[in-house]
């Protein structure tokens, strides 16, 4: 795929970047070789593939779900400066 420098700007604008225009077609060229790169790799046989959710082969370790201590709320709150119906106040910030 060959990108033009007027696409090259338009993504640059879209992505707020601000590119000396002497530098955009070197962006355009670079940027349409590593879309060469992956067409190509799209182009690659991955019938007999399957899908991974990760490159490497690892297992989750998952524990069992089971109820563990809870926080005691009110020895928490006693130290705030200021708390209603078991929830923290805080000073109303946009109006």
């Amino acid at each position: 795929m060959s990108l033009t420098t007027d696409d090259v700007r338009k993504v640059a604008h879209l992505a707020r970047l601000g590119l000396d225009d002497a530098a955009l077609e070197d962006y355009a060229r670079e940027l349409s070789s590593i879309l060469d790169v992956v067409d190509h790799l799209g182009q690659a046989d991955t019938t007999d593939v399957a899908p991974m959710s990760h490159p490497l082969d690892l297992a989750a370790r998952l524990r069992d779900d089971v109820p563990d201590a809870t926080i005691d709320r009110e020895a928490f709150q006693s130290v705030a400066p200021d708390t209603a119906n078991g929830v923290y106040r805080v000073p109303k910030v946009i109006e």
